[in-house]
């Protein structure tokens, strides 16, 4: 039964990934239309409305720290983590931030050991490296040059930094027993709430033309529905089976589903060094996710 439940977890989260791996074309397609706050902000109100019809009852905690944990989880992987990921995107390019975002795993295992002590293996970092550079070929695909450029990339670090954090605590808030949706909507709507502050420092703006384009209602339903609501209760489930380390490996393989979206929907060409990325991707996945010698934290008792 163990053994179904973490198979389980492995397809949760390989789903989830291949639905945020195409976020990106949806995100793109939206941008015509909406900023990127307005995007962010209808998709998670449409997000936390879905799970409330789903789960209507009231999450009670037991007490301030519980509570406190949620609002960070809200904080980091709701409010600061697009918030964060969005702006880099203006400062730098899609490339350098699809790279630095992907380096989030190793954030998250470094966080995990230290904080919440789950153990880490010798083959996570050997599959980290080869993925990382098989990533890097997949976001250039022969045809783009990474250049630097420090704010944005400073601001793509910190989002996936704040990304390990929000792993970290959906772990630990996984152990409270509760239920993995009604947890995700209280996420939801701290994200929600420490969002609203932003909306008097960006452009924002409701225009319900824009709403009535058939495009713009399925893609926003699309990262409401399936990349927010669907795919965050997914991913904590994940998280609860697989902790925080394991699960969090399967970002490496969001680029190679961006790119391969991108090919089908929006016709772009695939070079061999990105087929290359793929599969270097692919193998680092692999290789991380393989039982081998653990390096056991020594916790004094």
């Amino acid at each position: 039964m163990e053994n179904r439940r973490i198979v389980a977890g492995h397809l949760s989260a390989l789903g989830t990934i291949l639905i945020w791996g195409v976020t990106f074309i949806s995100t793109k397609l939206l941008l015509k239309d909406f900023t990127p706050i307005e995007i962010l902000l209808f998709r998670f109100v449409i997000g936390y409305i879905a799970l409330f019809l789903v789960y209507p009852h009231r999450l009670k905690t037991k007490d301030f720290k519980e509570e406190l944990l949620f609002a960070l989880s809200g904080l980091c992987g709701v409010t600061l983590y697009f918030l964060l990921e969005n702006i880099a995107l203006t400062f730098t390019l899609a490339a350098n931030v699809g790279i630095i975002v992907s380096i989030a795993p190793l954030f998250t295992a470094l966080l995990a050991y230290f904080f919440d002590g789950e153990n880490l293996r010798t083959e996570f970092f050997m599959g980290f490296i080869i993925a990382i550079i098989g990533i890097v070929l997949v976001m250039l695909n022969g045809s783009y040059i990474l250049r630097v450029n420090p704010l944005g990339d400073i601001l793509a670090s910190l989002a996936a930094i704040v990304w390990a954090v929000y792993s970290v605590l959906m772990r630990r808030i996984s152990r409270f027993n509760y239920h993995t949706i009604g947890c995700t909507r209280k996420v939801f709507f701290y994200g929600l709430l420490f969002m609203l502050p932003a909306l008097f420092f960006v452009p924002f703006h409701f225009d319900f033309y824009t709403f009535t384009k058939v495009q713009n209602m399925f893609n926003l339903l699309f990262l409401g529905l399936g990349a927010s609501a669907v795919c965050f209760v997914s991913w904590n489930w994940s998280v609860s089976i697989l902790g925080a380390v394991k699960t969090s490996v399967y970002i490496y393989i969001v680029p190679v589903i961006t790119i391969a979206a991108s090919a089908l929907i929006l016709h772009e060409l695939i070079t061999w060094v990105a087929f290359v990325g793929v599969l270097l991707t692919l193998a680092g996945l692999y290789i991380s996710e393989r039982k081998t010698v653990k390096i056991v934290k020594q916790i004094d008792v």
